[in-house]
């Protein structure tokens, strides 16, 4: 029952962070498809990966493109 709502708590966040307008949100919404992917990992008794897809996915991916999108602000004055 839990892999079933880690699934759905991915789906719903990848299709979010798509629709998104704000990147900073879509990073966001990233992070978090990306943690539940590890929480489904871990579930699924592969640590290693799951340790893995946390680091990459959960953590470095949604802080590289936060900077990507704070570098190429424009300022709209």
């Amino acid at each position: 029952m839990l892999e079933f709502i880690l699934m759905f708590i991915i789906i719903v966040s990848a299709i979010l962070a798509l629709i998104q307008s704000d990147l900073l949100k879509a990073a966001i919404l990233t992070g978090f498809s990306g943690g539940a992917i590890a929480v489904l990992f871990q579930i699924l008794l592969a640590p290693d990966v799951a340790l893995t897809q946390a680091i990459v996915s959960a953590a470095i991916v949604p802080v590289f493109i936060a900077l990507a999108v704070k570098k190429t602000r424009r300022d709209d004055n």
